[in-house]
């Protein structure tokens, strides 16, 4: 029986060895092997590397101030008017607070299209210096809700350089600056959440945004998300209100993609036919005599539009495009997005049980469509 007053003794000797052993190892791993221990910050870098990507790049990052004329219901209004006739009143404005980033180091600043829509006014603050510089719009786009800026700066600024958001994978590190309510420069970090993502603000239809749980809030917008390279990978946009750590950015690579043009044209060119189109399904195939359910259905035509002027009415089912066949609306979309302004487009529509053949020439997509 003397063996069993050895089991306490020898089980606490083992109990505090392995509690040296651990604290050994993790000692070990934290002194010779950092990337192992920053592991909680970010895989692969050290314990400063966030802090330097930050102070390297929030330089180059802006806070944009705006003005705009504040719309007041009662006093177009004939009911109003009529009892208290044209009164003398003060001219109201609005504020709006938003973020950007230098692209180039002569003033030039990308941001949200959302931020400046229908400022009359629109100030910049600079880190270095003093007062705010006066900002004009360089080019925009509501589609995109992306927007160029420039400002006249007495020396150069320091700029960030566009990343590649394609390479990005879900859960790589990203770090958002802006100017949340105010609070100018504030970084946040996170993870890359998902990518393609679609959502519908209003009457703008994002198609394919980085979706991010850094905290992005109201003053973010327009500001720099970046990877740990401290390139922009996109430009946080929104964040859904209802929900914690869901904001959204616009991918780096569809910047790319127009960046040229919104400089150059100040907007981006896109063709139109003017045709609001729908799927064709076994019913509306069955209904108008098709003999597949493919196609692009016509659902609407817009007055005064290439498809109007070409005689296109609702219920025609668009099959062809330049010889493309069209079996979605999708389909549809994407070889109208190929077409050049100015250029005729050959469409093969069926009516009435019978293919026609409809030529009209490509119009520039007019603003609000």
């Amino acid at each position: 029986m003397t063996w069993r007053r050895w089991i306490a003794p020898v089980a606490l000797l083992a109990f505090v060895a392995g509690i040296f052993f651990a604290a050994g190892c993790y000692y070990a791993s934290s002194s010779k092997t950092p990337a192992l221990a920053d592991t909680q910050v970010a895989p692969g870098v050290g314990p400063d590397a966030i802090a330097n990507i930050v102070a390297q790049a929030s330089p180059a990052v802006v806070k944009i101030d705006t003005i705009a004329p504040k719309f007041d219901p009662f006093f177009n209004n004939p009911f109003f008017r009529q009892f208290f006739g044209d009164i003398p009143r003060m001219q109201e404005y609005q504020q709006g607070l938003g973020s950007g980033f230098f692209i180039s180091d002569d003033g030039y600043i990308l941001t949200n299209e959302h931020v400046i829509d229908g400022a009359s006014q629109i100030t910049v603050t600079v880190s270095g210096f003093s007062q705010p510089f006066k900002a004009r719009v360089v080019g925009a786009d509501y589609d995109l809700d992306l927007a160029i800026l420039k400002i006249d700066v007495p020396q150069k600024v320091p700029f960030l350089k566009l990343g590649d958001s394609e390479k990005m994978r879900v859960g790589d590190w990203v770090i958002a600056i802006g100017n949340p309510y105010g609070l100018d420069h504030t970084v946040t970090v996170g993870v890359l959440s998902a990518k393609g993502r679609p959502i519908d603000i209003g009457n703008r239809h994002y198609k394919n945004l980085l979706q991010t749980d850094a905290a992005i809030n109201p003053g973010n917008s327009g500001g720099p998300l970046l990877n740990l390279k401290g390139e922009v990978i996109g430009i946080n946009t929104a964040v859904n209100a209802q929900a914690q750590g869901i904001g959204f950015a616009i991918p780096s690579d569809t910047v790319k993609s127009v960046l040229n043009e919104l400089m150059t044209k100040g907007k981006i060119i896109r063709p139109w036919l003017g045709v609001q189109v729908g799927p064709v399904d076994e019913n509306v195939a069955q209904y108008l005599g098709l003999p597949k359910a493919e196609g692009a259905l016509v659902l609407g035509v817009v007055p005064g539009s290439p498809a109007d002027r070409a005689g296109i009415t609702r219920g025609d089912v668009i099959l062809e495009i330049n010889g493309k066949k069209v079996k979605t609306p999708d389909d549809l979309v994407a070889a109208v997005k190929e077409l050049k302004v100015g250029s005729q487009a050959n469409l093969l529509i069926w009516r009435g049980g019978k293919l026609l053949r409809v030529q009209l020439q490509v119009t520039e997509k007019p603003a609000g469509w």
